[in-house]
């Protein structure tokens, strides 16, 4: 490792970022002391101080891994975000452009002009350019699909021809093929030939004059083994491989499964048409957690943290409709009990303690189904003993909680029967939200929608609403 790499290893992201924060703070206050100043020489001055800074600032980014700048690019406010991005060089502009999230490159691409965005996807690979395509404008795509070769060109279009969530638009093309008749003396010439391996070469694929797959021949074997042996004594004839149609997240799954790093992709004849690697593997297992998170909070799409506020508005506005909703209802709950409230105070500092416990226990329950359906270990013929577990953590959770704050209300409030109230309506709300939190997630599946979507309120909706109406509901009957 050089001197170089090892000092970018001793810095973490953070301290990367705080010294471009520095530099384009201490632009800032250069540029406004010397607007303040009056002289013959005032612009020159500033052109000079404003070059360097510039100058500095840039060296500091030509440093950085393009991965790094994504991050920085992502951390900083639009204003900024766009300064930094000028002082890229344009030949990085590319590499960035896949690395930086989907909100943060429609900043990035809107900044772009023509040339810039056809200078930015000449070099890139066919997978990487349908990637992109989706995001360009129509004509800078059809321009840059006319500089391709035909096979460039058939490449991309048949990544373009597949869903995002599906294995064949995440495919890489680039990958080194052999036969199985040759020996592996002939193979290792055959590599040393080459002027680079494609990023993440773990194996060769092995196939027939057809093109069909026949097997892999990983590194590790190649190098060990007799040179005088043939590929076909050496490779693995049953390798682990995907069709294009498959969906991707099954396919990463595979990958963590069995400890991959590429594996071919295979049309329906046998014949190999891309691979996979774990590179876009991991990058597909990070988006669908991100994603995850933010349908359980009702965001519909990934946000950037810089965004307008007119974009923010409609990422939030539905769910929080919904919620609105929810929240009205809850209250007309507790108005069917204003009489009660006003006999016995205590109802009104206690029932919130129900309703919040209840929504917690079923956030924990529809966290823990929506990963087991995310990992396909939820069936039909696992879901009624799902719910009796589930029922019955709530029961224990709710009998023993319950009976501790059923005490608690017993000495704030001298009543012992408000407490056995208490400890009832925790465990029933407990109940109920162990069932919602099994049913929600369940329901929205069947109905075709993820799982995730929204269920955080929805369970949040269901537990408070129950909560008040049981709380309220057993003391109105038993106390008053």
């Amino acid at each position: 490792m050089s001197e170089v790499e090892v000092k970018k290893t001793q810095e973490s992201l953070q301290d990367r970022l705080a010294q471009v924060v520095e530099l384009l703070q201490r632009q800032r206050v250069v540029e406004d002391l010397t607007h303040r100043q009056e002289g013959p020489h005032h612009d020159r001055v500033e052109n000079l101080v404003h070059r360097q800074n510039l100058v500095e600032l840039q060296r500091k980014l030509d440093d950085l891994h393009s991965a790094d700048v994504a991050y920085i690019l992502e951390a900083l406010p639009v204003y900024d975000r766009l300064t930094v991005w000028q002082l890229v060089k344009a030949d990085r502009d590319g590499d960035i452009l896949l690395e930086v999230s989907d909100s943060v490159r429609e900043t990035l691409i809107a900044d772009m002009d023509d040339h810039e965005l056809l200078a930015a996807a000449k070099d890139m690979d066919a997978d990487e350019l349908a990637d992109l395509a989706s995001e360009l404008p129509r004509d800078v795509v059809h321009e840059l699909m006319e500089t391709l070769d035909g096979q460039q060109r058939e490449r991309v279009r048949s990544a373009l021809s597949y869903d995002e969530d599906q294995v064949g638009a995440l495919m890489d093309f680039e990958m080194v093929t052999i036969r199985e008749d040759v020996s592996l003396e002939v193979v290792l010439r055959y590599l040393r030939r080459l002027k680079e391996l494609p990023g993440h070469t773990d194996k060769l694929f092995v196939v027939d004059y057809d093109g069909v797959l026949k097997g892999v021949l990983p590194i590790k074997r190649l190098l060990v083994n007799d040179p005088e042996k043939q590929v076909s004594e050496v490779m693995a004839s049953d390798p682990v491989s995907f069709h294009p149609d498959e969906d991707a997240y099954e396919a990463a799954q595979a990958f963590e499964r069995y400890d991959l790093i590429s594996a071919p992709v295979v049309d329906k004849n046998g014949k190999l048409i891309g691979r996979l690697t774990i590179d876009e593997m991991v990058d597909l297992i990070r988006e669908e957690s991100e994603n995850e998170v933010l349908n359980m909070a009702g965001l519909r799409e990934e946000e950037d943290i810089f965004a307008s506020v007119w974009k923010s508005l409609r990422n939030r506005w539905a769910w929080l409709a919904v919620n609105l909703i929810t929240a009205f209802i809850a209250s007309r709950v507790i108005g069917l009990f204003e009489g009660s409230i006003e006999k016995l105070v205590a109802l009104a500092a206690l029932m919130p303690i129900v309703a919040g416990i209840g929504g917690n226990s079923g956030n924990q329950t529809i966290t823990m189904i929506v990963r087991a359906m995310a990992l396909d270990q939820v069936s039909t013929g696992n879901t009624s003993r799902l719910m009796r577990k589930e029922l019955a953590v709530g029961l224990i959770n709710g009998l023993v909680w319950g009976g501790v704050i059923g005490v608690v209300a017993y000495l704030l409030y001298g009543s012992w029967s408000l407490g056995v109230v208490m400890t009832a309506a925790m465990t029933l709300n407990l109940l109920l939200a162990a069932l919602m939190g099994v049913l929600i997630p369940m329901t929205l599946a069947r109905l075709g929608r993820d799982p995730a979507m929204g269920a955080s309120v929805m369970i949040t909706a269901m537990t408070d609403s129950g909560g008040f109406f049981i709380f309220l509901g057993l003391a109105t009957i038993f106390l008053l």
